[in-house]
């Protein structure tokens, strides 16, 4: 790696929230700790309470980037709500040609990388929705709840976590 490119890197011109990472590594994991365990309690307690799907795996990985990374492009709005959906929509795509196995697996998570990236909707948590696809072999009912409406309640916590808390602006301005 160039010198060039490891101060953009380091700087946060790539990785946009990076440098502050480094400046302030207990108060933005704090912070990030905080709002992604209580956005996910709060999947949870709709879950159970709720009697409605709310809460898969990949939703954890998707709060360590609204929360810890808020000013990446991968965890902008569009790219949090639109790539779950995308993914979880091949998944189903795949499922319901091939069936459960390995065929559908392998389909499943090649076709949602090819639509989130054509789609401009990448978010690398989402590529794990087909697997739960699989894993549940779910209905299109999936596609609402848990994944539009799931993930939606996380872009609205991260929303109102950074600007009542962290006052980090969310989602970030291109």
């Amino acid at each position: 790696m160039s010198d060039r490119r490891r101060r953009a890197l380091l700087d946060g011109t790539i990785i946009p929230g990076l440098r502050e990472l480094r400046e302030h590594p207990w108060l933005t994991a704090a912070a990030a700790g905080i709002g992604g365990g209580l956005t996910i309690a709060g999947l949870a307690a709709l879950t159970t309470l709720g009697h409605l799907a709310l809460l898969i795996p990949p939703f954890g990985a998707s709060c360590v980037l609204v929360f810890a990374l808020p000013g990446s492009p991968l965890a902008q709005p569009r790219n949090v709500i639109g790539g779950h959906f995308v993914a979880a929509a091949a998944g189903l795509l795949a499922y319901v040609i091939l069936g459960p196995g390995v065929a559908a697996a392998g389909i499943g998570v090649g076709l949602a990388i090819a639509a989130m990236i054509v789609t401009r909707t990448v978010h690398p948590p989402a590529g794990a929705d087909p697997l739960v696809v699989l894993a549940l072999q779910a209905t299109p009912m999936f596609l609402l709840t848990p994944v539009l409406v799931g993930s939606a309640i996380i872009v609205v916590a991260a929303l109102s976590y950074h600007r009542l808390v962290t006052g980090h602006t969310y989602p970030a301005r291109t």
